[in-house]
């Protein structure tokens, strides 16, 4: 069992590894995705076009790093100070703020998928520090951005953009890239439109950290 867990684990930094240069052509959320629509007998047309960060606008590259992990750059895969929060606000009863960084979710998509467990957690935190090191906080956030769930079927900002705005992430606007990141947290449920009051925090963050 130790043994085959290993050579997972290898496998998965020989994944990050060939990631610095080679875009992933779909991640274990995608999979998972399409296996529940297989079971339920569910219509399912995914959406997933990758696209290079310099045609991502910058206002939606900035809107998600304010949303979702603002020390993005100051930390190196964790954020303890948003760790340590999240956990506060657990014992007080209400989660506001969660403790994933970039690199966390970023690992969790390509190799885990949306389940939750110690051991999936143990996982993950050996390779986000293995993800710092190889790819670099460029290359992090042009994977994130490509890959992450934006809603049913949806993958990534220019299938985002073109989804919910009819316009390509190289031309999305301010307004709309702080409603499209409002919805990360909760992609499945959530509609930019409706994002009112979290998307209005969202450009909060961004004007106190110069954007």
């Amino acid at each position: 069992m130790l043994l085959g867990a290993a050579l997972l684990w290898s496998l998965a930094v020989l994944l990050l590894v060939a990631a610095r240069w080679i875009d992933p052509p779909t991640t274990a959320v995608h999979i998972q995705r399409r296996v529940q629509a297989w079971i339920h007998r569910a219509p399912y047309q995914p959406r997933y076009k990758f696209v290079p960060l310099s045609q991502i606008s910058p206002d939606l590259q900035h809107a998600v790093i304010a949303a979702e992990d603002a020390r993005f750059y100051q930390h190196h895969g964790f954020d303890w100070r948003a760790i340590q929060l999240a956990a506060e606000e657990d014992m007080e009863g209400g989660r506001m703020h969660g403790g994933s960084t970039l690199t966390q979710q970023l690992v969790k998509n390509l190799f885990f998928g949306t389940g939750r467990s110690f051991l999936r957690k143990g996982a993950e935190g050996t390779l986000v520090p293995v993800a710092e090191f190889v790819l670099g906080k460029q290359r992090i956030l042009e994977l994130y951005l490509n890959v992450i769930e934006w809603g049913p079927g949806i993958y990534g900002a220019e299938s985002a953009c073109h989804y919910y705005d009819r316009t390509s992430a190289r031309n999305i606007g301010q307004q709309q890239s702080v409603r499209l990141a409002a919805i990360l947290p909760a992609p499945l449920k959530r509609r930019p439109e409706r994002m009112n009051n979290y998307s209005a925090v969202i450009l909060r963050r961004m004007r106190q950290m110069n954007w």
